[in-house]
């Protein structure tokens, strides 16, 4: 009975989405949701959700970082590439330390490294989480490329520094052979290069099996997903990150092919939603019920913390001194929503702490992703609205501002963004 009403509900959401789409209910908060209200009722069978969880996820994180990263203009990233870096080279270190300070005063009981842990933890973003803000052509292209960039690669840069504080937590399970120098740093460039190389030589072979007519549309698509674990998988082989390696190879991959290969673009808009539908469905079922029960008032001030002055705040100093307006500013800093990472990796390093200490990490990230998944799914379709509003005004006001990246609307043919002080 549970699969048959999990299918009927999926074909309803299916008939509907579009309207919802434009709405304060994103699919991450409805499958959140129903899943969390089946289980109640017992209709998820538990243990065959729970193997599944890691396995869905993790998927779920690997192609959407690929597909995300081949879908980005990678010439008009290298013009403009000083607002991600900056917000990964500065603001995500800040928004850890930022964390732990927090954590330090809300969580007076726990250990300093469990602590330092849950900060780590909080740190990655995930833009699916705001599909409304990064898909919404009234905002120019520029500052969406930022978010999508920023939240493809902070998820791997803040992988080491996830285990190296789960190392400090647990330091006989998790300590790696050759120090955490060596790992750290094979980590973050083993990753990207395996990613790039594998995913140019992919692009490079794609365009030749089309000149050919060795492939089709539908072999290619397969073949394109293959290059997403392949790209994983070797990196993890020779110690590099995976996810890193995911995000890189669809850079290098988009380079060579974009615009030559459409299942890059329908497949996110498809399939690609129902493996990000289906993680966070097995999210909601197995532990958000658990989670909300162990939900006290310092660990929800801690994650509101996180979400509305961490963040906030370490973009914003990120951002000072470049041509982000303090709109821009504040956009970014808001936008930064925690998702199937932050959920991901508290899972990963779960099964080398002590019981309590896993559930601890386990309950407060899972508690983060779905009170993030309210608070930003409320207030993406609104905040993006208002915020290419804002950009419109601006650029009718002033005069004397640098041309910003033309918006993709039929409706405005220029929009500009002031130049910050």
């Amino acid at each position: 009975m549970g699969y048959l009403t999990i299918a009927m509900f999926l074909s309803a959401f299916c008939m509907v989405a579009n309207r919802l789409s434009g709405t304060i209910l994103t699919a991450p908060m409805v499958f959140l949701g129903f899943g969390a209200l089946l289980a109640q009722f017992g209709m998820v069978p538990e243990q065959s959700s729970e193997a599944a969880l890691h396995v869905v996820a993790e998927v779920a994180l690997i192609v959407l970082l690929f597909l995300d990263a081949a879908q980005i203009d990678q010439r008009a990233l290298l013009r403009r590439r000083v607002w991600p870096f900056r917000m990964l080279a500065i603001g995500l270190p800040l928004g850890f330390l930022f964390g732990v300070a927090l954590g330090w005063v809300l969580l007076p009981g726990w250990p300093f490294a469990v602590v330092a842990l849950i900060a780590a933890i909080l740190v990655p973003t995930d833009a699916a989480l705001g599909q409304a803000v990064v898909t919404n052509t009234d905002i120019p292209e520029r500052p969406r490329r930022a978010l999508t960039v920023e939240s493809g690669l902070n998820d791997g840069l803040a992988l080491p520094l996830v285990l190296m504080m789960a190392a400090l937590a647990a330091p006989e399970a998790m300590a790696p052979d050759g120090g955490w120098l060596l790992f750290t740093l094979k980590q973050v460039v083993l990753g990207p290069l395996v990613g790039i190389g594998l995913g140019l030589v992919a692009g490079y072979v794609l365009l030749w099996a089309k000149r050919t007519h060795s492939t089709s549309d539908v072999y290619e698509g397969i073949g394109a997903l293959a290059l997403a674990g392949m790209s994983y998988l070797a990196a993890t082989q020779i110690g590099g990150n995976g996810f890193i390696a995911a995000f890189a190879a669809g850079l290098g991959f988009g380079a060579v092919v974009r615009g030559q290969c459409a299942f890059v673009y329908e497949f996110t808009e498809s399939e690609g939603q129902l493996l990000s539908w289906a993680a966070f469905f097995l999210l909601g079922a197995v532990l958000v019920p658990q989670a909300v029960a162990h939900l006290t008032l310092n660990t929800f001030l801690l994650i509101l913390g996180s979400l509305v002055v961490v963040r906030p705040l370490a973009i914003w100093l990120s951002l000072l001194g470049t041509d982000a307006s303090p709109t821009s500013r504040i956009f970014f800093g808001w936008f930064g929503p925690r998702g199937l990472a932050t959920a991901l990796f508290a899972l990963l390093v779960a099964e080398q702490l002590d019981h309590g200490v896993a559930e601890d990490v386990i309950y407060l990230a899972v508690n983060a992703v779905w009170i993030s998944a309210v608070l930003h799914g409320i207030s993406a379709a609104p905040g993006a609205t208002l915020y290419a509003r804002r950009l419109a005004q601006m650029s009718e006001i002033d005069g004397e501002m640098r041309p910003e990246e033309p918006s993709t609307t039929a409706l405005k043919t220029k929009q500009t963004e002031p130049t910050g002080t």
